[in-house]
């Protein structure tokens, strides 16, 4: 099969023919048909996560055809579309499992990181970690659900009830947590590179009732904040812009260092917390609500020898909503 492999991080990606992978016991054996692009993917690829599977396969937003069955494995028929996400394993038995929170379990493994992923023309994953997707989308409209979709409808459970929420990096997550949260009745306020007039044109497509640089404060204060930019001095920023007892929630898997800052910006019960992977119940319930709301994936597709090219521009901040690659 033909896949993009990370042979050394800080190196692009090479796309070449690999072996065909077999499904071991609980596997699916599945046929890509799309992947989205994750800035996940590009800490892994700039080597800003440690110790990835030695020439990994990268790609968590996956969306595929059952192939094949392996042993065991019964819970999908062969030709059925699943989606396979960021969360790959989970040991079911460590407290954090035991209570709901497999998101933290100390084993856990994670699609094209630790797991071979979809940046290729086939992938195995095991199927207790698969979700069924929703029918009215698209192959290409269905891949950043399950993870920029998946993350931020986590990341907006963790605001709680704010009624206005400010989204640092407006890109794939943000983009659909807008229109969840515009059908919830709460406001957004899109806080994008300053200087990127596109940017702040496509939150207000999205929803946003002001877009602006996220370097200044926004019109009103906030209830909540999520951030989507790995930009550490973006914390400060944050907290400077929500009100007492609001809440700043850090989205991202990686951020870079966050500088100092008085304690006057954490005073009056302002919160920081970070969410961390996702749940198989955050995937079901998303999943769920996505098509009622509906969730509408902004996407531009690209083949998958073009993935080194859709990295590039997803580190350059040049893309409205999400990048898809289709073998």
């Amino acid at each position: 099969m033909r896949a993009c492999v990370l042979d050394r991080p800080r190196m692009p990606l090479r796309c070449a023919a690999v072996p065909d992978p077999r499904p071991g016991p609980g596997q699916l054996l599945l046929r890509v048909a799309a992947c989205a692009v994750c800035r996940t993917d590009l800490h892994v690829v700039d080597g800003e996560l440690p110790e990835p599977k030695p020439q990994v396969i990268p790609g968590h937003e996956i969306v595929g055809r059952v192939v094949e069955a392996g042993p065991g494995a019964s819970r999908f028929r062969t030709g059925e579309r699943v989606g396979v996400p960021w969360l790959g394993f989970a040991c079911g038995e460590c407290r954090f499992c035991r209570a709901g929170r497999e998101n933290l379990c100390q084993q856990a493994r994670f699609t094209g990181y630790q797991i071979d992923g979809g940046y290729a023309e086939l992938t195995v994953a095991d199927e207790r970690f698969c979700f069924a997707l929703p029918e009215s989308y698209s192959d290409a409209e269905a891949a950043p659900l399950l993870c920029a979709g998946l993350i931020g409808h986590r990341a907006l459970r963790m605001a709680g009830d704010a009624r206005r929420i400010g989204l640092y990096g407006f890109g794939a997550a943000a983009h659909i947590v807008a229109q969840v949260a515009r059908h919830e009745g709460r406001e957004i306020f899109a806080f994008t590179r300053p200087g990127d007039t596109a940017a702040e044109a496509f939150a207000r497509q999205q929803g946003a009732i002001w877009a602006g640089p996220s370097d200044a404060p926004g019109p009103v204060p906030l209830d909540a904040a999520i951030l989507f930019a790995p930009v550490g001095a973006l914390l400060p920023a944050a907290l400077r812009a929500v009100d007492r007892g609001g809440t700043v929630v850090c989205a991202g898997i990686h951020m870079s260092e966050i500088p100092a800052f008085p304690y006057e910006l954490l005073w009056h019960e302002r919160c920081v917390r970070s969410v961390a992977n996702l749940t198989r119940r955050d995937g079901e319930e998303f999943l769920a609500l996505a098509p009622r709301v509906p969730v509408r994936s902004t996407v531009e597709t690209l083949p998958l020898g073009r993935a080194n090219e859709a990295l590039a521009r997803l580190r350059a901040g040049a893309v409205a909503g999400a990048l898809v690659l289709v073998p």
